[in-house]
């Protein structure tokens, strides 16, 4: 009977960039020992990758992000970009000050966030 090693069965996907041609590019690896080997840029064919640190993100509920929500906070206009921060200010603020803003606000907010509040104009 065969054991197999966790580390092998291990598929890393990592981010490099090409001191060469200047391009940044994700490279899948089958295998943890493939992943030691120089790889090849896929655009110019050099070897002189620079692995880079890969972005992440992680996901937080809307009480989590209400929680550390800031109001006194200056944003800018990114910020209301991300459809789930639409409210989240008129939410926190009513909180704080101790008003329940009802059923009708909260579904003002849902259409918003969805983009359908412009079918109620």
């Amino acid at each position: 009977m065969r054991t197999y090693d966790r580390e092998e069965e291990r598929m890393p996907i990592y981010e490099y960039h090409c001191q060469e041609c200047g391009r940044d590019q994700s490279v899948l690896f089958l295998s943890q020992r493939e992943a030691k080997s120089r790889p090849q840029c896929k655009y110019c064919g050099a070897r002189r990758l620079t692995r880079l640190l890969s972005r992440f993100a992680y996901h937080q509920g809307e009480t989590a992000r209400l929680q550390d929500f800031d109001t006194s906070a200056p944003r800018d206009e990114s910020f209301y970009k991300d459809s789930r921060n639409v409210g989240l200010w008129a939410k926190k603020r009513a909180k704080e000050m101790g008003v329940n803003l009802g059923s009708q606000f909260e579904e003002t907010v849902e259409k918003a966030r969805s983009g359908k509040i412009t079918d109620d104009l």
